[in-house]
């Protein structure tokens, strides 16, 4: 594994999509991953311009119920972000990013063909609804027929989410500073291109399936993943790809079983590294700090393990009872590194809960509010196009003007760290579910106050108020996905960056998970109580939606000093990751 470090210092881990050595002055940087970023506006295009809108789909032609659909919605996304876990996985161990993302366009087309089809067949669908007769819900054959397109749509967004801004972030050389400026870049525009996507997906795909049929949305999306795939192929010849290292897996399990084994196997049938290599006695291990380090097992390298976790320093300080289980110095220390990652990962879970309720009570609080725009009236299903814009305005004034003005500040090369701005993300999220406590506050005096308390009749006052929670989470967003996506890749060792760049996405489809677990509790715990349901009435306006609200931003404030916690004993390894 000392070849790994090796490699992640020169061009020689890379190679073209030939499999020929990359080189310097031919293969990557900002024109190869440009390629990558106009990639991703058509594959977040095809992926949002269904999943923003499924619900309805599910709902009106499949005849789910409104809970089974909102379920089925929730899984097939949560399923397609926790896939990206997979994608990053083999990127690094079988395959390069750039195989990955090809095989991964192409299962994402063939699931989207098979949803158009049965969009536009009316013999593939349940047979449309009958007045004062129950509905018939999509089942046998037409079921699977839809579940099969939509989980090869999930499998395809997962392997593009878990290889795509790993594939960008490996065209720049990261040993030079104007590399690791252009990969900081790089991330954020990534970030703006996701929402560019999201635009054109939430508003005009989204008005042709309301307007024109589901086969057309469909087939929309079909068609951007097929274009994407010539488009990411144009850029083949200036591509550098990172040689596959073999599984990061195999190497966090063998560590940490062969750690676990040799603490609890008796230290004196274990022999030391030291007699192997021809020492005239083992060195006693009683006390692992004291063991001279010529006992440690490198099994290529004379280095030391590091003092941080020294729990799993034993898999390196005793003879293995199996030789499959022997790990070097380097394979240690790189698990270490992936253990120290996971706090911060799991910090940012929480986040990605209060973004959750973008797509749920904040868009039916806005559907209880004035929707007009003059003589436009705006869908409530259509707010997400308010963080997705202010992510576009904040984007590039991050890179252009925030940045620069904090290098001069701090006089260091990144101006702010990863961690800082992943930081800054948190403290937004607590910002943003106290503004959204305070707005549905004033959202009920208004309906008190001009007596719709019992009326579903739009409340007078505009659904613009809502902005202002979807600013503060739209910009919150914004910093902690670039600054996660950024982190892990920098972090995290060089043959496990793909796998480590996936938590992004895993964070955010636990985020939904967990959304949906508190508002069960919620539920549970004050509907069983002898005061009156938070979240539940006779219209919006009798729950204590406020309440919810204030809850998120106690437990967001709870997590940020968790956060910190972490983030305060956070070594950085790598060069300009905390300049």
């Amino acid at each position: 594994m000392e070849v790994e470090n090796q490699l992640s210092s020169n061009w020689d881990g890379y190679m073209d999509w030939r499999g020929k050595p990359a080189l310097r002055d031919r293969h990557g940087g900002m024109l190869a991953a440009s390629f990558v970023l106009v990639v991703e506006i058509l594959e977040n295009l095809a992926f949002l311009a269904n999943a923003s809108n499924l619900v309805l789909y599910l709902a009106d032609y499949m005849h789910f119920s409104p809970s089974e659909s909102a379920n089925s919605v929730t899984n097939f996304m949560g399923t397609a972000f926790l896939l990206a876990l997979l994608g990053g996985f083999l990127s690094d161990a079988f395959f390069t990013t750039y195989h990955i993302y090809l095989i991964s366009a192409v299962t994402e087309f063939l699931g989207l063909v098979i949803l158009t089809i049965q969009a536009h067949s009316s013999s593939l669908k349940p047979p449309k609804c009958e007045p004062e007769m129950p509905c018939e819900q999509v089942h046998g054959a037409k079921a699977a027929m839809l579940f099969l397109g939509l989980y090869l749509t999930a499998l395809g967004v997962g392997g593009i989410k878990g290889s795509l801004p790993s594939h960008g972030a490996e065209q720049f050389d990261e040993n030079t500073p104007n590399g690791r400026k252009q990969r900081s870049t790089f991330f954020n525009y990534f970030v703006f291109s996701l929402s560019c996507g999201g635009l054109i997906a939430v508003t005009l795909v989204v008005w042709i399936e309301d307007n024109k049929g589901w086969q057309w949305g469909f087939g929309i999306s079909t068609l951007t993943i097929l274009l994407s795939i010539p488009i990411f192929l144009g850029g083949s010849r200036f591509y550098r790809n990172k040689i596959p290292l073999g599984s990061p897996l195999t190497t966090i399990g063998k560590v940490l079983t062969a750690s676990l084994l040799n603490t609890c196997m008796p230290r004196s049938s274990s022999n030391a590294i030291a007699s192997m290599s021809g020492s005239p006695s083992p060195t006693p291990l009683s006390d692992q700090e004291s063991a001279p380090k010529t006992q440690i097992s490198t099994s290529s390298s004379d280095q030391s393990p590091s003092q941080s976790l020294k729990f799993l320093n034993r898999s390196v300080i005793n003879e293995p009872a199996f030789s499959i289980l022997k790990c070097s110095v380097q394979e240690l220390e790189d698990v270490k590194i992936v253990i120290k990652i996971l706090p911060i990962f799991a910090c940012t879970i929480m986040l990605n809960c209060c973004l959750a309720q973008l797509s749920t009570f904040s868009v039916q609080q806005a559907a209880t509010m004035d929707t007009n725009l003059g003589s436009l009236n705006v869908p409530p299903a259509s707010l997400p196009v308010f963080p997705v814009i202010f992510i576009m305005v904040l984007a590039p004034l991050y890179d252009h003007v925030i940045i620069p003005f904090a290098r001069r500040v701090t006089k260091s090369e990144m101006g702010i760290s990863h961690l800082q701005r992943i930081g800054i993300g948190l403290v937004l999220s607590i910002l943003a579910m106290a503004v959204a406590a305070l707005v549905e506050i004033k959202r009920k005096r208004v309906a008190t106050d001009s007596g719709f308390l019992d009326s579903n009749k739009p409340l007078p006052i505009t659904f613009f108020w809502i902005a202002f929670q979807y600013l503060f989470l739209g910009s919150a967003d914004l910093f902690t996905l670039a600054g996660l996506l950024e982190f892990f890749f920098t972090e995290a060792p060089f043959s496990m960056r793909s796998l480590a760049t996936s938590l992004s996405w895993a964070s955010l489809a636990m985020g939904y998970y967990l959304s949906t677990v508190i508002v069960s509790i919620v539920k549970s715990v004050t509907g069983d109580s002898k005061h009156k349901p938070w979240l539940s009435g006779k219209n919006l306006n009798h729950y204590h939606l406020e309440r919810f609200y204030w809850l998120m931003c106690v437990l967001s404030a709870l997590n940020f000093l968790h956060y910190l916690f972490w983030a305060m004993k956070y070594k950085y390894r790598s060069k300009g990751g905390n300049n």
